[in-house]
């Protein structure tokens, strides 16, 4: 198959971004015909840079060669001069072509079918306020193809866009770059988390269970890592030790120096962060946002109530007080959650849904609900 990646910013380190890269890499390594096209990086407003200015945030030493998850791939790419809509003349004819987030999805809703059956990877439902709502709920009802990450997510399109036909193909993780050797609990009770001031991540939820914690386990330790600098509005407990922007190989150590990792998210389309330290060895003390239900089962971590602090608390005393081999056993669980699935069984799916798309177009049964 010739297929055509379209991402709204190649330069992002989102999660979802790491994702469509491993996508791309394991297609073209299966023989097929890969490209990505990215917009042009958009460039802060000069409100941006002043609120930046003040909170001590460098914006005027720009790096000239900004880091991408396509970095050491061998997988074409181009990057376009302008920010979109990305139009005919920016993509080839292809069999397949693929948006990868909202604003992508209405810009190839336009192209002709000659630049590839148009499929849609949707890993999050991204009604968000500081989004334009009218249009991005519209760009669920188009009639593409789509692929979900996450259980929740194939059962609201189903149940909110009445599309019944959606293909699930849920991410892994690379027990490669995300792993640790078998240890027992830290010398010193210690959590993670990953730090964003973003409402819907929760982190004000993980931070406030720390806190709440600490008051039974004074000696306790949290370490944390982000892509923004912490915020007094949001800020970390006296004594946590943070890493902004970390570099990804060294992602493994700070989730092996944990006992537990803390996912606060309100909502999630999947929760990267669960599988990475899990296939670090670290159980999870997790909302049920994202693919977390799934995760955390059969004693690979602890599934809290959403929006209850004094439960993820709880929860944190609980991992704390296991003695090390309960701690080990689950530790284990999580491991053997993590390791179980990998990214080329992920591939494969996502390479049958690719094909389920053409099929469905050869049919002309996109403007139907499949039951």
């Amino acid at each position: 198959m010739k297929i055509t990646f379209v991402t709204a910013d190649y330069f992002s380190l989102a999660g979802g971004m790491r994702v469509i890269a491993i996508y791309a890499d394991q297609l073209k390594r299966r023989g097929h015909e890969v490209l990505v096209v990215s917009t042009a990086k958009a460039q802060p407003s000069l409100l941006r840079r002043v609120k930046s200015l003040l909170k001590g945030e460098d914006w005027i030493s720009v790096p000239k060669r900004q880091l991408s998850y396509f970095d050491q791939l061998d997988v074409p790419h181009v990057v376009l001069d302008h920010l979109g809509p990305v139009t005919e003349s920016d993509v080839p004819d292809a069999d397949v072509i693929v948006a990868t987030w909202w604003e992508t999805a209405e810009w190839i809703a336009t192209l002709s079918t000659a630049k590839g059956v148009k499929v849609y990877f949707i890993q999050h439902h991204e009604v968000f306020d500081y989004l334009p709502k009218g249009r991005v709920d519209a760009t669920y009802s188009l009639p593409m193809h789509k692929i979900a990450i996450s259980k929740w997510l194939v059962e609201l399109m189903k149940t909110q866009y009445g599309d019944g036909n959606i293909s699930f193909v849920p991410n892994s993780v690379d027990t490669q770059q995300f792993s640790t050797p078998p240890r027992g609990k830290q010398p010193i009770p210690t959590v993670g988390m990953v730090y964003s001031p973003v409402y819907w991540k929760g982190c004000d939820i993980s931070l406030k269970a720390f806190s709440l914690a600490a008051q039974k386990i004074p000696n306790l330790r949290l370490v944390a890592f982000g892509h923004s600098v912490p915020s007094s509005e949001l800020p970390l407990p006296l004594g946590s030790e943070y890493v902004h922007q970390p570099l990804q190989h060294t992602l493994k150590d700070m989730y092996g120096r944990c006992d537990a990792w803390l996912f606060g998210s309100r909502s999630e389309g999947f929760g990267l962060p669960i599988l990475e330290a899990m296939a670090c060895r670290t159980p999870v003390i997790g909302t049920p946002a994202g693919a977390a239900p799934e995760l955390l089962s059969d004693c690979a971590g602890i599934l809290v109530q959403p929006e209850d602090p004094e439960d993820m608390a709880g929860a944190i005393v609980k991992v704390c007080s296991l003695s090390d081999a309960e701690w080990q056993a689950m530790s284990d669980a999580a491991y053997a959650k993590a390791s179980n699935y990998t990214w080329d069984e992920a591939t494969e799916l996502f390479e049958a849904a690719l094909y389920k798309a053409i099929e469905r177009h050869k049919r002309g049964d996109f403007s139907q609900v499949d039951s």
